[in-house]
């Protein structure tokens, strides 16, 4: 029997727990169950298989069931050992080495190896693999360096990498890097991401779509047991229902507070987490077809959205005006010397007339939600009229955000001019690497939906990932900021900085530089 269902059972003598877990809170002060979490998500996952997603929202529940070989160091983005003790790197930066823990069991009862490590990495990367056909995997571009993948022993692994590459090891901190069960693969197939088996601080429980995904306590957790009995993620989408049922009492933990809800959280009742991250909102830009395939109307839509509204306005001071596509988190590799567009409506106007794109028709795809979307309905409605103000003719189409991701992840081509996007990252190279270069557009792989190309920038960004000098890949970065800054692929909105809030009852929560939750250490009164 489950964890999930005796605590489900233990709660119901409290005549509590079936509306929670049903997600049916009634009355103005529910009072959730003592050691079970109850999370008020912004989306229904995708999936449960960390190769095969690639949301924050997905990532925050992925994080508490699955280990990496390394991980983030609690409150940075630096990284550490996790299911690998330590690891060697050849002097020429090609080989790595990883000695793994001893011991460690998946949450399915089978062991934790080298073997299994290599399994995981073929089959995300090796077409010929058996369980290739498990995927897709759509971050595979994180490990596309990878050579080989030797087991050298049961507790040794090497990777053998194309050249030097200078974000190998965070990106096996990423999700993307997350370790499954080979023996839950095999016997679930395709339906994995439903079925999840991992080494984590949690197990999965129980997926009821559109309700809820609990996980529960593993014991024998091999970094220590968490206190949490158990987890629920809720997906409510609708911001203003996630904040009545945080303050109702129906939730413990809220992401993503709208922040016109900021001010609902004063007192003693609640806690309200910040953490500043790698975080940029954009809009992705049709530069292949239609109006935006000229770089003068790019420039005219960033000239025409007031940046500055946006963030002090819609979203409340929570966030600073973007310059460029790389977050100023990224403090080594950021170019300061970058200045936003300035909101310039006559400016806008002139370049559209020189462009002879006057009255252009627009279609704008916005979401309802979705991992740092940040208000996105409120937003793009903003942005339609500051665009329209300019002699823009701007028809907004809104989509949930799983169904969102299916339309822009495939690329705009033939269906949109310009849709809402953000992305929170863990590299400088991660998100220019694959959604600004001529080789990440969406028939290749990657995410550059707006089919932006430059070679120059392709070369630059090919010549940063490989550099083993910091400085070297600062500047190459800092390079390439300037001329995506000028080419204008994307409107730069915001750099956000995250929130989060949990009731009075929970004790030892930190939001992470990452904007992933690690729930190991949470209490809950």
């Amino acid at each position: 029997m489950s964890l999930f269902h005796v605590t489900r059972r233990g709660l119901l003598a409290t005549g509590t727990a079936l509306a929670l877990t049903l997600g049916v809170i009634s009355g103005a002060q529910a009072q959730t169950p003592t050691d079970v979490l109850i999370v008020g998500q912004i989306a229904e996952p995708k999936a449960l298989d960390p190769a095969a997603v690639t949301a924050v929202n997905d990532f925050r529940i992925l994080m508490n069931v699955y280990d990496g070989l390394v991980r983030y160091r609690d409150g940075t983005l630096e990284v550490e050992p996790a299911l690998a003790e330590s690891w060697e790197i050849s002097e020429d930066g090609t080989e790595y080495t990883f000695t793994l823990r001893e011991g460690i069991k998946f949450h399915d009862g089978s062991d934790f190896d080298a073997e299994a490590v290599k399994f995981n990495f073929d089959r995300m990367l090796n077409e010929d693999h058996p369980y290739h056909n498990t995927g897709p995997f759509p971050l595979s571009f994180f490990f596309s360096s990878i050579e080989s993948t030797e087991v050298v022993d049961a507790r040794t692994v090497r990777f053998t990498l194309n050249g030097p590459y200078a974000p190998f090891l965070s990106n096996l901190a990423y999700p993307t890097g997350l370790i499954v069960s080979p023996a839950a693969v095999m016997e679930h197939g395709t339906e994995f991401g439903r079925n999840p088996s991992g080494t984590g601080a949690f197990t999965f429980g129980e997926w009821r779509s559109n309700e809820a995904v609990v996980i529960e306590a593993n014991p024998d957790y091999w970094d220590g047991a968490p206190e949490l009995q158990a987890v629920v993620f809720r997906p409510i989408t609708d911001a203003n229902t996630r904040t009545a049922e945080m303050l109702a009492g129906g939730i413990d933990l809220m992401v993503e507070v709208p922040p016109v809800a900021l001010s609902e959280f004063q007192g003693d009742a609640y806690t309200v987490h910040e953490q500043a991250g790698p975080h940029v909102w954009f809009l992705i830009l049709n530069a292949k077809e239609g109006p935006f395939a000229d770089v003068r109307v790019r420039q005219a839509a960033n000239y025409a959205v007031n940046k500055e509204a946006l963030v002090n306005e819609v979203l409340e001071g929570t966030a600073e005006v973007a310059a460029g596509p790389t977050p100023p988190a990224f403090a080594w590799a950021y170019n300061p010397d970058l200045e936003p567009y300035p909101y310039d409506p006559d400016k806008a106007r002139e370049l559209i007339a020189e462009a002879g794109a006057e009255g252009a028709e627009l279609t704008f795809f916005v979401t309802e939600g979705g991992s740092g979307m940040l208000d996105p309905i409120a937003m793009g409605t903003a942005i339609q009229a500051d665009l329209e103000a300019v002699g823009f003719d701007v028809k907004i189409e809104t989509y949930e955000w799983n169904t969102f991701l299916g339309e822009v992840n495939p690329g705009l081509e033939g269906k949109a001019d310009m849709a809402e996007m953000a992305w929170m990252t863990n590299d400088p190279d991660t998100l220019p690497f694959l959604a600004l270069r001529t080789a990440a557009w969406p028939d290749q792989g990657g995410f550059n939906s707006g089919y932006y190309s430059n070679p120059e920038v392709d070369a630059l960004l090919e010549a940063a990932r490989v550099a083993t000098d910091q400085d070297e890949r600062a500047r190459l970065y800092k390079e390439m900021q300037v001329i995506v800054q000028e080419d204008a692929p994307w409107v730069f909105v915001a750099n956000w900085k995250q929130n989060a809030v949990t009731s009075d009852r929970v004790e030892n929560f930190a939001l992470q530089p990452s904007f992933f939750l690690l729930l190991d250490d949470v209490v809950k009164k």
